[in-house]
């Protein structure tokens, strides 16, 4: 059985559905995160952009800079500007970052890791048993069989 998970901006402009789920999901607590988002870390659902289908409107990419100087082109709806997703250079345009926020249910999505703790600010507690790295990590070391699978994909 597919899980199917559907979201959208604040306005409603925009709606989407994520046809499976996420290969990972990552609370992401970098600086850079923090000043996009304007909160203490990004969530973000790592999903195949084939697996994401937009129902109605379109959203607009906007490049922003980021902290490898290569920037990421994050997608937004374009009456509300809410971002729904990005995609960043390591990835490319072939894997969706979904901003679990935009999600009609984000809880139903917690972190499977945190990263970039280094850079989290003091007052987050993060929670027992869910893994946590100062920066990034090995993916052969966190994700599962079938999401690595998924990311080979991605990259043929």
């Amino acid at each position: 059985m597919t899980v199917m998970r559907e979201g959208g901006c604040t306005c409603g402009a925009v709606r989407y559905r994520m046809d499976g789920p996420p290969m990972i999901v990552h609370a992401c607590h970098c600086t850079w995160c923090q000043r996009e988002t304007g909160s203490a870390f990004a969530i973000n659902a790592v999903i195949e952009a084939a697996r994401v289908t937009v129902l109605c409107g379109q959203p607009v990419a906007v490049m922003t800079p980021s902290a490898s100087g290569r920037g990421q082109r994050i997608w937004r709806c374009p009456a509300c500007h809410v971002a729904l997703w990005s995609n960043y250079p390591d990835a490319g345009p072939k894997v969706n970052f979904i901003r679990v926020g935009t999600l009609d249910d984000p809880g139903a999505l917690p972190p499977d890791i945190h990263i970039f703790t280094a850079t989290r600010l003091a007052w987050v507690q993060l929670p027992d048993g869910v893994p946590a790295v100062p920066e990034f990590y090995d993916r052969a070391d966190i994700w599962s069989a079938d999401a690595l699978k998924r990311w080979a994909a991605t990259r043929g």
